[in-house]
């Protein structure tokens, strides 16, 4: 008896999966061009990234919809984010501790030293700059940076998932509400 190969839509997870490792593969490739090129994901470049995020949902939404039943409602929208977020995150959250911890150990110093001219920068006095860099020695860990990366991306990916979602369901009229 010969089985029949059916393809099934694809789940939220699934699509936010396949989306959230196209995502993290970008934005590991984004974050080594900016450090490379001796620059920050602060101002315009670290815009950059979200804008890269936001147009990744889209992509990841209309191929939810493309490959389903063309249909998707506000909550699947904010789904397939969130296992984007998370898997994306997960995966640049690892690579930033292993690039910080193993490959690039001057790293965290360089950031250090963008923060403490940034404080310069600000015109803060050499006591309020002492005391600023204390509480910031916290964050400028491997570890620390991962965790923030973490809960940053499945954060940041939601909120813009919040704004695009808006743009990109269509509700199925057939359903009865």
């Amino acid at each position: 008896m010969e089985q029949e190969q059916v393809d099934s839509a694809p789940t939220t997870r699934d699509a936010g999966i396949r989306f959230g490792l196209i995502s993290a593969l970008i934005s590991i490739f984004y974050f080594l061009a900016i450090t490379m090129a001796g620059l920050t994901l602060q101002g315009p470049v670290g815009w950059f990234q979200w804008m890269i995020g936001a147009v990744l949902i889209f992509l990841a939404h209309k191929y939810y919809k493309d490959n389903g039943s063309g249909f998707m409602n506000y909550g699947q929208g904010i789904g397939i984010a969130f296992w984007m977020g998370l898997i994306s995150s997960i995966i640049s959250a690892v690579f930033t501790f292993i690039y910080a911890k193993f490959i690039d150990v001057t790293f965290i110093d360089n950031l250090k030293d963008v923060q403490l001219e940034q404080f310069h920068e600000q015109g803060m006095s050499e006591s309020q700059i002492d005391q600023a860099m204390k509480i910031s020695e916290m964050f400028f860990t491997p570890g620390a940076m991962m965790i923030m990366g973490l809960i940053i991306g499945i954060l940041g990916t939601i909120v813009i998932a919040l704004i695009v979602t808006i743009f990109t369901q269509k509700k199925n009229p057939d359903t009865v509400i």
